[in-house]
């Protein structure tokens, strides 16, 4: 086989060299163009960090518990005639809540009434048998000493003296006897008049009052059982509650203004508690998980010992609850207020990212740059954070778009739209 070797015409040559150079030229233009591209400003919002007054505090999680609760139990026994309450019903203290029937209690204050009478009229006997009697040995006395001048002058025998001595002293010993049955008649009219006493109590206790002011429950016995002092009421509560037929209770009565919010904070800040305490009384705010506004109270017990189980030490806090708006039983968050840091500086708790390093921020330079900055947070405040380190008040913070930011490139500030600002005329 044989290779015919060409020789290239200076036409072509020309060409190819033609080509090359638009592509040497084309490849420098594109490498200029990318090397002068600027990245375009970043969207952010801001907003400027302030100074003010906040708390430090301990969140925790609570149980509210009523103030008072009394279990209405019977001190007599009887059969209920009447109740005169509705269930979960607001009660004051000394409303009338049961009616035991009366009639049989009645009738021992009768008959214990007619024993300090029939005591009375004994005394009186006796006291009219000791006038009589006294009178007698009066007479008596008087007739001894004329008989003793009678046997000293011969008139009389020894014997009628002696008679009459000895009738004297016998009259003397029944004034003795009239004067023991008085005082037995008077401790009579006492014993007797403690069990009229007595039987008025019992009698009052057929009528069951509220202890307390609070709220009523549901009721546990209705008309016509028979109820028993430490017995079963046998009511309507042995339906609705497991442990009601084995109880004597009536009615369950919770005082729940103030109310009582139970909770526990770990041992390593009862040292600030304490601290705090000394100072003053501590604050405290509780709100239920779908409340916005909390309810202030104050701390007003610290358990003496911390739970070995738990490490944990139970506090409490009372609160108002004229409106009834917290309920026992209820899982609340509580803010406990330590003290009070003065002028803070707090930013948007959108603000802070972050990163490796740590939490930061983008600080808005007055030329429009951003600037990175690392920060140390402390506790929030609502929609603010503290900032403890690294921000000053009045900077501008980026607190939305920081996806789109980067360290010293440049942003655009986003003013917030004004609301109907792009809706027209209304005409």
């Amino acid at each position: 086989m044989r290779f015919h070797h060409r020789r290239c015409s200076p036409f072509e040559i020309l060409a190819c060299l033609a080509g090359l150079t638009a592509v040497f030229f084309t490849g420098c233009t594109n490498k200029a163009a990318q090397q002068g591209f600027d990245r375009p400003p970043a969207p952010v919002s801001v907003a400027a960090a302030i100074t003010q007054d906040v708390p430090t505090y301990l969140d925790a999680i609570g149980k509210t518990v009523a103030r008072e609760v009394v279990s209405i139990q019977p001190q007599v026994s009887g059969r209920i005639v009447k109740i005169h309450f509705t269930d979960g019903a607001n009660v004051k203290k000394g409303d009338v809540l049961f009616t035991i029937d009366t009639r049989p209690l009645e009738a021992n204050l009768r008959q214990a009434q007619a024993n300090v009478s029939k005591d009375l009229a004994l005394k009186k006997q006796a006291e009219a048998n000791l006038a009589r009697d006294v009178a007698q040995a009066r007479y008596g006395e008087i007739e001894a000493k004329r008989y003793r001048t009678l046997v000293e002058q011969g008139v009389v025998s020894r014997e009628q003296y002696d008679q009459t001595q000895s009738n004297a002293e016998s009259l003397k010993a029944t004034v003795e006897a009239d004067r023991a049955a008085i005082h037995s008649a008077e401790e009579s009219i006492k014993v007797d008049t403690a069990t009229v006493d007595s039987a008025k109590v019992e009698l009052s206790y057929c009528y069951i009052r509220s202890p307390i002011d609070g709220r009523a429950g549901q009721r546990l016995a209705d008309i016509g059982n028979v109820v028993n002092p430490g017995g079963s009421s046998g009511g309507a509560g042995s339906s609705t509650s497991g442990t009601a037929g084995n109880s004597n209770s009536l009615l369950v009565i919770e005082r729940i203004d103030p109310i009582y919010a139970d909770f526990t904070i770990p041992q390593d800040n009862l040292a600030r508690v304490q601290e705090q305490m000394r100072e003053g009384t501590l604050k405290t705010e509780v709100r239920l998980p779908d409340w916005t506004d909390p309810v202030a109270g104050q701390l007003t017990f610290l358990d003496n010992a911390v739970q070995n189980a738990t490490g944990t030490i139970n506090l409490r806090a009372t609160i108002p609850n004229t409106d009834h708006r917290l309920w026992p039983g209820r899982f609340v968050n509580i803010r406990l207020v330590l003290s009070t840091i003065h002028g803070a500086v707090l930013v948007p708790a959108t603000a802070p990212q972050m990163s490796a390093k740590g939490s930061f921020v983008y600080i808005v330079k007055q030329d429009s740059s951003a600037e990175q900055r690392q920060v140390s947070l402390g506790q929030r405040q609502g929609d603010l954070i503290v900032v403890e380190k690294g921000v000053e008040p009045g900077e501008r913070v980026v607190t939305n778009g920081q996806i789109g930011v980067t360290p010293g490139g440049k942003v655009r500030v986003e003013e917030p739209r004004q609301p109907g600002a792009n809706g027209g005329t209304g005409q």
